[in-house]
């Protein structure tokens, strides 16, 4: 019987639903035919960059009980599928004080807690084992260890590693997740600056990321050090150089206490607009509930698509026109259910302008504000996280204003559904990545509740500090060896001075930025190009609508499905995980790649079968 070399290349969350969709389809469409799965990644199998080593005060953004690795139709649940609270619960995890450990001592879990990243990595890779363990016998892993950096063509694929092993491979399967950008200059200028002057000033430091965070480690607790970013990236360099080197946490009701330790540096916050994320709020809907959409909805996006065909002979939507005022009037939609307590008929519903007020403050606070000093804007940065945690302690029902941001994640789907595949106008569609997908980040998809309660003690305690405000910058500071970082306000010129620099965000996925060796050889080759809706590049690579990778020429690569951040750009919003009882994008794109891939294998005959792993000279 003919034999067929598939290949995984990268294998965290995206690279194991493959392999879940795998055992679903073969085992229950009884197919037949042998296949060897090559598994290609550096790490543990599952993990990705959730570490299972890394320290466990780094935690999941997600309610851990809203985070599963199986599809509800998963013969793998009659095996013991869980989500990843009940999977923790079932490993004796148990809650102690600020961390989770395997105990019979301790508070019994719930589905409101936010585990540890470690924890994660622990059940991706047990996910991993069991769904490996229920693979029929046609079906077998080959595990390489390595990192692939090259691909080749002829009648098969020739995968190159880092040891320079090769494998022939009949299929491929992107899955590589998040990356690292190549420097850009301004990484290049604070590097060259922190290495020219690091004799003069030991505590000088740059980090273009802080992961792993064990690097963060080599920080003096004499440094002054700037963290860009207030988003997760930003939590966990704070944790890592408080929490991380011995502080604590005191409660106090619904407050903290920070305990030092005595080794933290001083640290300074700053970023583009100098604005907290906003806590998530208290769940309130259970682990599938979540806001009914009125007015923005996929059918309603289809509608408006329909009409442009009709009206303008062309199919593109204006975000800003035509999506915008929808998704702001079914956010005043929730806040007046929220703040009456009751169902409002949305026939009927028409958004106050105080309510039309209240929705924009959320998304633009900055706007017609002004900042004389310094100190005039810090007490307005600390207005906003403590009104924010007020409200997110009454709940994402019982607050207006959670009620109103939830809106944004709940509506993801119409979102999809406007943006995907250049679905949207270029120029809306530059404006709703670089501009309005932030704001979204930043007051729907922020810290759990506690980081932000945490951040407040910190401050409170004089080890965080505000950096700036809005539209801060670096400098150099040669006479003194050190980087300086100013805000101007409308009577103040404020500075301060800093040894490290810690950039905490998120790069984005880019073929052309992007600085693994891995894409570099897959754009050279044309296996991949950039994905663009006319002049504009989101990020991602383009795909067709089965995941095949657009190549060079054109023309889809049909042997190759490229899956989850690497298509984020043709795709919208990749990287969550998925929810249990909530249909998934994520599996959605693994089952269209994964009975592609199947239906080709049925069609292939290999007449010779032959070890396709070999060493080369």
């Amino acid at each position: 019987m003919p034999l067929n070399e598939i290949a995984i290349i990268g294998f965290g969350p995206r690279g194991l639903n493959v392999l879940e969709r795998f055992l679903e389809c073969v085992t229950t469409d009884g197919i037949t035919e042998r296949i060897n799965i090559h598994i290609i990644n550096p790490g543990i199998p599952g993990e990705g960059v959730h570490l299972s080593s890394q320290p466990d005060h780094m935690l999941v953004n997600t309610v851990s009980s809203q985070v599963t690795m199986f599809a509800g139709d998963s013969i793998a649940l009659q095996n013991g599928g869980e989500s990843f609270t009940q999977w923790a619960k079932t490993q004796g995890y148990k809650r102690n004080k600020n961390s989770y450990i395997k105990s019979i001592d301790g508070e019994t879990l719930t589905d409101m807690d936010y585990l540890p990243r470690a924890l994660l990595g622990e059940y991706l890779s047990d996910v991993y084992r069991k769904v490996r363990h229920m693979l029929p016998p046609n079906i077998q892993i080959i595990e390489h260890q390595k990192l692939a950096v090259d691909l080749t063509k002829g009648k098969y694929f020739l995968i190159t590693l880092d040891d320079q092993t090769t494998i022939e491979c009949d299929f491929v399967f992107l899955t590589t997740g998040h990356g690292y950008r190549k420097a850009t200059q301004t990484d290049k200028e604070l590097n060259d600056f922190f290495i020219q002057q690091r004799e003069k000033n030991p505590s000088l430091r740059y980090f273009r990321s802080p992961y792993p965070v064990s690097q963060l480690d080599s920080i003096s607790s004499q440094s002054r050090v700037l963290i860009q970013g207030f988003g997760l990236t930003a939590h966990d360099s704070i944790s890592a150089l408080t929490i991380g080197r011995g502080g604590y946490y005191q409660k106090h009701g619904s407050t903290l206490e920070y305990v030092a330790s005595g080794t933290e540096p001083k640290i300074f916050l700053s970023s583009r607009q100098c604005l907290p994320f906003a806590a998530r709020g208290i769940n309130q809907k259970g682990l599938t509930g979540r806001h009914t959409a009125q007015f923005l909805t996929p059918a309603v996006v289809d509608s408006i698509r329909k009409r442009n065909i009709s009206e303008q002979q062309q199919s593109q939507i204006d975000f800003r026109t035509q999506i915008m005022p929808l998704l702001m009037k079914e956010m005043a939609y929730a806040w007046r259910c929220a703040t009456s307590q009751k169902h409002i008929e949305p026939q009927t519903f028409v958004a106050t302008e105080q309510e039309v007020t209240q929705i924009e403050r959320i998304l633009w606070p900055l706007r017609n504000q002004t900042f004389d000093n310094f100190s005039a804007y810090k007490t307005f940065f600390t207005t906003l996280l403590t009104t924010d945690l007020e409200q997110a302690l009454l709940g994402n029902m019982n607050s207006p204003l959670k009620a109103s941001t939830d809106v944004l994640r709940d509506v993801r789907e119409a979102l999809r559904r406007a943006i995907e595949f250049s679905g949207l106008t270029p120029g809306s569609h530059r404006y709703f990545m670089e501009k309005f997908n932030p704001i979204i980040n930043r007051v729907s998809f922020g810290p759990p509740l506690r980081r932000n309660q945490e951040l407040l003690a910190l401050m409170n305690a004089g080890i965080v500090s505000l950096g700036g405000g809005p539209d801060s910058y670096i400098t150099c500071d040669h006479k003194n060896s050190s980087f300086t970082l100013t805000t101007k306000f409308v009577k103040q010129r404020h500075e301060i001075q800093i040894d490290s620099i810690i950039s905490a965000r998120l790069d984005n996925y880019s073929p052309m930025t992007d600085s693994s060796q891995l894409t570099h050889n897959l754009v050279e080759k044309g296996f991949i190009t950039p994905f663009k809706n006319g002049d504009y590049h989101p990020g991602g690579i383009a795909i067709d609508q089965k995941l095949h990778p657009i190549n060079a020429n054109g023309q889809p690569e049909e042997n190759i499905w490229a899956i989850g951040f690497l298509v984020e750009g043709a795709h919208y919003y990749t990287h969550a995980l998925p929810r249990p009882h909530i249909h998934s994008r994520q599996f959605d794109d693994a089952e269209i790649s994964v009975r592609d891939c199947l239906n080709q294998c049925m069609s292939c005959n290999h007449p010779e079968e032959k070890n396709r792993v070999k060493e080369t000279a």
